[in-house]
């Protein structure tokens, strides 16, 4: 992917934002970041290696938008308070954080020619829907003010698209888990929450019996989905289901966490089934095949244990195939790596990989 102009991350200062942020950075590429920190954090911009410009503003405010859009040519939109409880408890928030910022941005990028937006979609969009796995073929069934408002960004993409030829490609987000996913936060995702209390002797919180399923994705998967988002030429105008394509329930993926912690002992704390929160949740990622070429396959037992400060994450491998790439590098041409699970490339170097 030859980029001539700067590429823009919203959110860079978040948890999926900072990771691609960081990967186009260590690639080379010029790179600025916009995050108000009303869910990112100063931390994760540290972790950012390059040439990095930061922009402390709400992407909802249309004259810095158009500000932070000059000379940008690529735009990774993951800017948005991702939390469909938080949703609940204040709509008119998330409203702002999704449906204004996502209109502010595509009408700042349609005037400043930017040549494409990645959208960051959400799963939430499904709804409760009997069927699985879901695929996008399938009309939406929102539960939440959070999954309504990433529909409308959807929406609006695929609107400018066609009117205006602003170039975008929507990747529905399942449930991505990974470091610096922020688990002080009661709105974060269910591994990190898990984790962190298990290695604090806590009792993990589930709402509702437990058995209700998702199909986890390392956030590895998607930066390459983004990467590879941003160069296809057959997915333009198209909404693209980011997963896994395997389904865990909550129990299945304590258990497994427990495992790791050496927290077996520790019981469950079952709450009310929360306001908003889909039954299950399973991709069909044949679209992202064909489209987008993935060929990754990683499961949620792929997961992340803190030290007892906190402070630092290891990473544990519990199921096989760790691509290991300081054989393959020696091994084999770079042409050939292009195929191998886990691993993204930007100007012809390797930019993403699991170890």
């Amino acid at each position: 992917m030859s980029l001539s102009g700067i590429t823009l991350v919203t959110g860079g200062a978040g948890f999926i934002g900072s990771h691609i942020a960081s990967t186009l950075a260590a690639s080379g590429a010029r790179v600025r970041v916009i995050d108000d920190l009303s869910t990112g954090h100063r931390e994760n911009l540290k972790e950012i290696k390059g040439d990095v410009d930061f922009i402390h503003a709400s992407v909802a405010n249309g004259s810095v938008i158009s500000h932070a859009l000059e000379d940008v040519e690529l735009v990774f939109h993951e800017a948005a308070i991702p939390s469909v409880p938080r949703s609940v408890e204040n709509p008119l928030e998330t409203h702002v954080a999704c449906v204004d910022a996502t209109f502010s941005l595509l009408l700042a990028a349609r005037d400043r020619k930017v040549r494409r937006i990645v959208y960051a979609a959400s799963s939430s969009a499904y709804g409760d829907q009997v069927a699985l796995p879901k695929n996008e073929k399938m009309l939406p069934a929102p539960l939440s003010p959070y999954a309504v408002a990433k529909l409308v960004g959807e929406y609006y993409c695929q609107v400018f698209t066609r009117v205006y030829g602003l170039e975008s490609v929507s990747l529905r987000y399942f449930n991505v888990f990974g470091p610096r996913q922020d688990p002080g936060s009661q709105y974060s995702g269910v591994i990190s929450r898990f984790i962190d209390a298990l290695i604090q002797g806590q009792q993990p919180v589930i709402y509702g019996d437990g058995e209700q399923s998702r199909d986890f994705t390392y956030i590895d998967n998607v930066v390459d989905a983004n990467l590879r988002a941003a160069q296809t030429q057959n997915g333009v105008g198209q909404v693209i289901n980011v997963g896994n394509g395997q389904q865990t329930t909550l129990n299945e993926l304590l258990k497994e966490i427990k495992s790791l912690t050496g927290r077996s002992e520790v019981e469950v704390d079952y709450q009310p089934t929360r306001s908003g929160d889909v039954r299950h949740s399973l991709a069909d990622i044949q679209r992202a095949r064909e489209l987008l070429q993935t060929l990754y396959k990683r499961s949620a037992s792929h997961a992340f244990v803190g030290d007892n400060g906190g402070d630092q994450f290891v990473r544990r491998y519990v199921e096989g195939g760790v691509v290991n790439i300081d054989t393959i590098r020696s091994e084999l041409p770079i042409a050939d790596m292009r195929d191998l699970p886990g691993i993204a490339f930007l100007n012809g170097d390797l930019v993403s990989r699991w170890n």
